[in-house]
């Protein structure tokens, strides 16, 4: 009888151990998934809930603080897009990427993400970021965006109208393909503010 009893409690203290331990991975999976690693950046936010509104990390510590807004709009070009995730990361204020790492993936640290509502407004709290001493190139923030019920893509980046390596041919070919990708900046009170609008489907880009 001693020996049943025995038998019994170690029989339900390994049921118990099981779906423990079934829950942790259960858990684990619902938060790490299993393409993690590999998808893209623009699916890594922690927030449950996105607004239209972000601000990218050390913002308050920059010196050259920046608020970029605009609005996103449908391919037609005039009604503003819903529910539309944009996605943006750039270097620090040296020109190199700060790297970070979570659950074994490498990101870039100055990032964010918004999503639009009803009028399609979006606005990132961020910083002019650096020019690498390394190279000649553009000064520019990275962007991915997302529509509903469609893929992620990648559109072109955002560059500024005060940066030297913009040249005349340069600027010449984006003057007559996308304009609105140039950030002229305006400092009002201390902080700089540029306007980017955005049409779905007619910015397509690989970077």
């Amino acid at each position: 009888m001693k020996n049943l009893i025995t038998y019994v409690c170690f029989f339900c203290f390994l049921c118990v151990n099981n779906v423990l331990i079934s829950q942790e991975s259960a858990e684990v999976s619902e938060t790490i998934p299993e393409n993690y690693k590999k998808r893209s950046p623009i699916y890594d936010y922690s927030e449950q809930q996105l607004n239209n509104t972000d601000t990218i990390p050390d913002f308050s510590s920059k010196s050259q603080k920046l608020k970029i807004t605009g609005t996103i709009y449908e391919s037609d070009g005039v009604t503003p897009a819903k529910n539309v995730m944009l996605f943006i990361h750039q270097t620090d204020e040296d020109g190199n990427f700060e790297l970070k790492r979570q659950n074994k993936k490498r990101y870039v640290h100055h990032r964010g993400w918004i999503k639009t509502n009803a009028d399609g407004r979006y606005t990132f709290y961020t910083f002019v970021p650096g020019k690498s001493i390394y190279g000649n190139e553009l000064t520019q923030i990275l962007p991915i965006i997302k529509a509903p019920n469609k893929p992620e893509q990648k559109i072109e980046t955002f560059l500024f109208d005060d940066d030297p390596s913009l040249t005349a041919s340069c600027r010449e070919k984006i003057i007559r393909t996308n304009p609105n990708r140039i950030l002229k900046l305006d400092k009002k009170e201390g902080l700089y503010v540029a306007q980017r609008d955005i049409v779905l489907g007619k910015e397509n880009a690989e970077y």
